[in-house]
């Protein structure tokens, strides 16, 4: 079984401002579409689910969360670049502890060398697009 047969474990945290969540936008070029993620990422052998979500918000964004908790665990099917993908995603409400990162209309993002924005998209914006939100499944949550 080879890397992409597998199932991946992720945490992701709904920071919220109002009816606002903050997320990454990036684009399929092989659906020719956008969509909208909030951020996180995978979880390490050993760490708890919990555990990931601040580690991904401290490593991607360079800030502190705090009120992490889970609000629930969806499963998410997909396919991205025209590759095959699976995950259970463990969807974690926080927040900020610097609460001045709520007055920026975006915050820079980095993952390794990749460097990218998030933006904060009110549940309308998400709906009318032009980038759509996934996990899908987490619409449950907002």
């Amino acid at each position: 079984m080879g890397k992409k047969d597998r199932i991946r474990p992720i945490s992701i945290c709904l920071l919220r401002r109002g009816e606002e969540i903050l997320v990454h936008e990036a684009y399929d070029s092989v659906k020719e579409r956008g969509f909208a993620r909030p951020l996180g990422g995978g979880i390490d052998f050993g760490e708890t689910s919990a555990e990931a979500a601040i580690r991904e918000i401290k490593e991607e964004l360079g800030a502190d969360i705090t009120g992490v908790e889970l609000l629930g665990i969806v499963e998410n099917i997909f396919v991205y670049e025209g590759e095959p993908g699976h995950e259970m995603v463990f969807v974690y409400d926080g927040r900020f502890v610097d609460e001045s990162l709520y007055q920026r209309e975006y915050l820079d993002g980095v993952e390794g060398k990749r460097q990218f924005k998030v933006v904060w998209r009110s549940p309308q914006a998400l709906r009318d697009g032009p980038c759509y939100l996934v996990p899908e499944e987490i619409w449950q949550f907002l």
